[in-house]
Formats: structure tokens, sequence, C-alpha cells
């Protein structure tokens, strides 16, 4: 290889191990937004790796918050202006937190007349925080089923306590472990807990509602 060859590869590997270690969230994209390049940073905000942001559309990561401005873009780049454009957008960081922010594009080329790709940089501006879970809904007989469940009764317990039949029992357990995908009844009481149907810390079990 000619050493003109070797030191482009050399300065190639520079400027993607600095590319790797800038702290601000980067991508290289091509003009239709589709992902080439990402940086750890701007993978962290998706939380995944680097490499399966490769091919993501970038306004599917960070959605605009106002569709005319990314027309506007659109409409430039076809006509090869250079200018910088700015997106609003917001996303879903990691841990449910919503985040909103600004993409920066720059278009980049080696060469006039090029068909440019585009150098992104993302600015968090703020966040909103995730809203907090609903207890998942059950109806009254449900709740009374589950907690009867949790109490160690049995079908026929359970029956005789609400006035059912062994079948009518059953038939509100199969519909709650299909409604939450439970294997067992053990199973189903604890999903009840962790859903917020049953009250901690109370004995006998009770329903919240």
């Amino acid at each position: 290889m000619k050493a003109g060859g070797l030191d482009g590869v050399v300065w190639r590997n520079r400027a993607l191990t600095l590319f790797d270690r800038v702290a601000v969230p980067v991508a290289v994209c091509d003009v239709y937004g589709t992902v080439v390049l990402a940086n750890p940073a701007m993978a962290a905000e998706c939380g995944t790796p680097p490499g399966r942001l490769r091919g993501r559309d970038v306004l599917e990561l960070f959605r605009p918050q106002e569709e005319a401005q990314v027309e506007r873009i659109a409409e430039a780049l076809r006509l090869r202006h250079r200018s910088r454009y700015q997106v609003s957008v917001r996303w879903r960081a990691p841990g449910g937190v919503e985040r909103y922010g600004e993409l920066t594009a720059d278009p980049v080329s080696e060469a006039v007349g090029e068909t440019p790709s585009l150098l992104v940089m993302l600015r968090v501006a703020g966040e909103r925080a995730a809203p907090e879970a609903e207890p998942a809904r059950v109806t009254p007989v449900e709740g009374r089923v589950l907690a009867l469940l949790a109490g160690g009764a049995s079908t026929a317990q359970a029956a005789r306590e609400l006035g059912l039949t062994g079948d009518g029992v059953t038939y509100h357990l199969r519909r709650l472990s299909a409604r939450w995908d439970a294997a067992n009844r053990t199973e189903l009481v604890a999903r009840a807990y962790a859903l917020g149907v049953l009250r901690p810390g109370v004995w006998p079990p009770a329903p919240t509602e």
C-alpha cells in the first residue's frame, strides 16, 4: 500500500476514535436521514449499542415536534442547499423518561456537487418524568376472587363466599390468568400485588378498591 494510502487509513482511524469519544450525541446520516454511523453518546439516548442504530431513520428515533420543519429541510436538501438545519424533537429515553431537545444537521461532502451526508448532533434541552403507572383495573368480583385466593381459599371456598359456582370462580381465574399471562395461581396472586390490585401489608387480603 502506498504511503498516501497508509496516511489516509491512519487519519480515518483517528477520526473514528475521536468520533466515539465525543460526549455530545452525534450521528452521520445519508441525505434521507438514515443512520450510517452513530457514536456511543447518541446510542445511549436510544438505549442500544451504536451498531444497532445503523439503517434506522433518525426522525423515527427522535420525533419532530413540527412536521413543517422537516418538509422545509427536505426541500432544501433536494435543492442541495448547504445551510445548517435544526429540528425540535422529543424522544423516549431509557427508563421511560420523555426528553426534548434539538437536532442540528450539517450537510457535508468531499466534493462540490456531490450528494451530501448529514452530520447530525443532538442537544438535550430537558425532560419530563415518566407518568406513574395506574393500578390494573379489575371488576369487583375479580378483586374479591383474587383476595380470597391470596388468603388461601380453594375454588370451592371462594365459590361459597361469593355465591358463585365452582365453574364461575374458575371462569374469572382463567380470564385473569390470560389477561396477565400468569402460569398458575401463585403467579396470579403475585401479579395482583405487583399491579396494585391487592393492598400490600393487609391481612386478610383485600382489593384496593
